[in-house]
């Protein structure tokens, strides 16, 4: 068992990042739960409109940095460490100069760019995040390139646990002395969090470093031209967004250009798309008032929908964005060593798994977003949205693991374009379609987007990979399993009710039973039903 989990780094990695994921998100459930109770929704809707100048920050100086490190390291793993404190300096260095700017010109950035006053006061705590984010995402970056997902984790648990923590002893001073608790408290929230990843982080790097690797024979950076006989080639990516070779004394002069050539393009790409997102993010209050709601209503719809329904819809992508994590640098070595039958296999597996999970979510969101709605966070609108979003979920979960796969063979500019596509169609039904229809236009748009990313990354990923594709298998089948696993739920629902049986349980609970059945029935269904496939092929190689 233990060589297998050693072999399968992907699984191991995966399993992992998808444990803490689930962990992290439940914990933010209940820190969303208390946040918008404290703050309201318009307050999290506030809160959240200082997001975008964050996100354009760590596109700069962190995010791309992060995959850039994570490659490298994937393909040189004897020079890990000197790429890191390479990447380290750089990515440090921007992110101060980020801060000061942002602290700076926090007036003028509340008032032009995010429209809104209000976050002016904002704007220099959360700037102040931006180094700390920096250094986090580069140790990221280093132990992912590794395959040794367990310090990124455990960060993820500690930057939640720090927060909320220091948040509700905050909370409790403040209402001690008996002033009000305003959305400051969450942007300092954020600001704890990430010294306390950023801190874990460094004494992991520091103390805790994992056992040495070798890199073998591999050539790093050179994909073939084709995978082996029976199979579609498997293109090389352009030399610049390979990683280049690096010599075994290599400094921070020959790392660094090395190492920029493979940020600058991710850069590029993702300042683009995060400044298209934010002015998506900051529209939609401002075209919500042109459809005729007051700012106050604005804010609290939009904060209805950014900090209490999406959060659900993205719950279940702890696994997608877990294993999309992981995907990257497998790819990308798989490549390397030119195994397209594992790169083939892979897509496959994250194919199907995202199918199956987006599957379930439909069900769950459709028949129980009401009540989720209400009994979390007291809102109905909430519940509203999450059953119209809840068709996102098959088509965001499959464009993650798609887009991670597509930027781990070297086509990075293929989802940077497609990206641009979805971002820019989405923008248009905020402008356009928000002042005549309001928030449902929106979530259109939401959906459309999704839709249309998920099948461009499909259509570029055939291109490439010869996968398996079978769409009775991965999508029919699991929608019919959902069917019958609805009908079986409410089969025992029927019985409760005949035989009277009540357990006066809140209704949160109750909901969350509900769900359980229903992922369990469905889960059984499916495990079954793989059982059966893998029976006579197992027949079959022992008669053999």
């Amino acid at each position: 068992m233990t060589d297998f989990f050693k072999k399968h780094t992907l699984i191991t990695g995966t399993l992992l990042l998808t444990a803490t994921g689930f962990i992290t998100r439940v914990l933010g459930f209940f820190y969303r739960i208390f946040l918008s109770r404290a703050i309201g929704a318009e307050g999290l809707g506030l809160y959240n409109m200082v997001h975008p100048i964050y996100g354009i920050c760590f596109g700069i100086c962190a995010g791309s940095l992060q995959t850039a490190i994570s490659q490298y390291t994937a393909a040189h793993i004897p020079q890990s460490r000197r790429i890191f404190r390479t990447g380290l300096i750089i990515s440090l260095g921007a992110g101060l100069t980020l801060a000061w700017l942002i602290a700076r010109f926090s007036g003028f950035l509340a008032r032009s760019v995010l429209l809104e006053d209000q976050c002016a006061a904002l704007l220099p705590v959360m700037a102040v995040s931006v180094p700390f984010s920096a250094v986090h995402a580069c140790v990221n970056g280093y132990y992912y390139g590794l395959q040794k997902t367990r310090v990124p984790a455990l960060a993820q648990i500690a930057e939640q646990v720090v927060r909320m923590s220091a948040v509700f002893l905050i909370a409790g001073i403040v209402l001690e002395q008996g002033r009000e608790i305003t959305v400051e408290l969450a942007v300092t929230g954020h600001l704890i969090g990430e010294i306390a990843s950023c801190l874990f982080s460094v004494f992991c790097y520091t103390f805790l470093q994992p056992a040495p690797q070798t890199a073998g024979t591999r050539c790093p950076g050179k994909a073939p031209a084709s995978g082996p006989s029976g199979g579609n080639p498997v293109k090389a990516p352009h030399p610049q967004k390979s990683a280049p070779s690096a010599e075994p004394d290599a400094g921070f002069a020959q790392i660094a250009p090395a190492l920029m050539a493979l940020a600058l393009p991710l850069m590029g790409n993702r300042l683009i798309l995060n400044i298209l997102s934010s002015a998506e993010s900051i529209w939609i209050p401002n075209r919500l008032t042109a459809f005729g709601m007051t700012s106050s209503e604005a804010f609290g719809v939009y904060g209805v929908l950014t900090g209490m329904a999406m959060p659900f819809i993205l719950f279940p992508s702890a696994i997608t964005n877990s294993m999309a994590v992981v995907l990257l640098p497998a790819v990308a070595e798989a490549q390397s060593a030119g195994q397209q039958p594992r790169i083939a296999r892979t897509v496959t597996i994250s194919l199907r798994y995202s199918l199956y999970m987006g599957i379930l979510c439909i069900g769950v969101f459709t028949l129980f977003g009401d009540s989720l709605g209400v009994s979390v966070f007291g809102d109905a609108a909430a519940g509203s949205f999450m059953r119209i979003l809840a068709w996102l979920c098959p088509f965001l979960y499959l464009s993650t693991t798609t887009g991670s796969i597509l930027n781990g063979l070297g086509r990075t500019r293929t989802t940077f374009l497609q990206s641009i596509a979805v971002l820019l169609l989405r923008i248009g039904f905020v402008l356009f379609g928000i002042p005549r229809f309001g928030i449902l236009a929106y979530l259109w748009g939401m959906l459309a987007s999704e839709l249309l990313l998920s099948f461009l990354h499909l259509w570029s990923l055939r291109r490439i990979v010869s996968f398996s594709w079978n769409i009775w298998e991965m999508a029919v089948r699991p929608a019919v399993f959902l069917l019958l696993s609805v009908g079986v739920l409410r089969f025992l629902q029927g019985i409760a009710q005949a035989s009277a049986v009540t357990f006066n349980l809140p209704e949160f609970f109750n909901t969350a039973i509900q769900v359980a059945v229903l992922s369990l029935c469905y889960g059984f269904l499916l495990l079954t039903a793989h059982w059966a496939r893998e029976r006579p092929v197992q027949t079959t190689e022992g008669l053999r």
